[in-house]
């Protein structure tokens, strides 16, 4: 087998893989959960709600809460989530220069809301690496952790889901990897990855973990990862 060629596809999450979101997002979602009357920390928003969509988290609350959030919720976050992006988000270290180096064709799945995914990745300027082949879960049925989100993609690209290798920092995201029966590397460069992160990844069915665009580059272009789920080595 050729060692260039294995994989055909790489598709890559957006938030905590591309661009350093998920601190921005989860500490402003726990600052409105907490106004409204619903108490939760930072760090609850990470475990929680990492990788899914706001339609996915806000059925999640709504189910604990017994009530429903105020009709105004979502437009009072994304509005403050995307001031905080024109002010604070940044691209995750490495990862532009990965894409510049990264030979193999590549897109985007990801669980945010398209207009959301082109500001983050235009402010970074990441999106000349994907235009047009930017994918959000409006587009499926069921976002992650079912496979309908990366399914959708391969096809698009034209690539069988066994030729796609999936990168992920949520367990989420994992999961609806390994249900299109994708390669997964977990990634943990983000700011919002906790110490434990990378092994939970592996739990979820990620093959191997990478903390670093610079450890995610060679991984991508192996013939295959490990048989054995395992962290990569720095």
């Amino acid at each position: 087998m050729n060692q260039q060629n294995f994989y055909e596809l790489v598709i890559f999450d957006c938030d905590g893989v591309l661009i350093d979101s998920e601190t921005l997002a989860s500490r402003i979602d726990a600052e409105e959960l907490t106004r409204i009357g619903y108490p939760t920390s930072y760090s609850d928003v990470v475990l929680r709600f990492t990788g899914l969509s706001s339609a996915t988290m806000r059925k999640m609350i709504e189910e604990d809460w017994g009530r429903a959030l105020p009709s105004d919720f979502d437009t009072i976050v994304q509005s403050r989530i995307k001031e905080s992006y024109r002010t604070e988000l940044q691209a995750i270290s490495g990862i532009d220069r990965l894409l510049h180096q990264l030979p193999l064709p590549r897109c985007v799945a990801s669980s945010s809301a398209p207009d959301k995914l082109r500001l983050g990745l235009e402010l970074t300027g990441l999106w000349t690496h994907f235009d047009p082949h930017v994918f959000s879960s409006v587009m499926v049925k069921a976002g992650k952790p079912a496979p309908d989100l990366f399914l959708f993609a391969a096809t698009q690209m034209g690539i069988a889901p066994a030729r796609c290798v999936v990168v992920e920092d949520s367990i989420a995201g994992v999961r609806a990897g390994v249900a299109a029966e994708m390669t997964v590397i977990g990634f943990t460069a983000g700011g919002h990855c906790l110490e434990d992160h990378g092994q939970r990844l592996l739990s979820a069915g990620a093959a191997v973990v990478a903390t670093s665009a610079e450890e995610l580059g060679p991984l991508l272009m192996m013939s295959e990862v490990y048989a054995t789920p395992k962290m990569a080595e720095g």
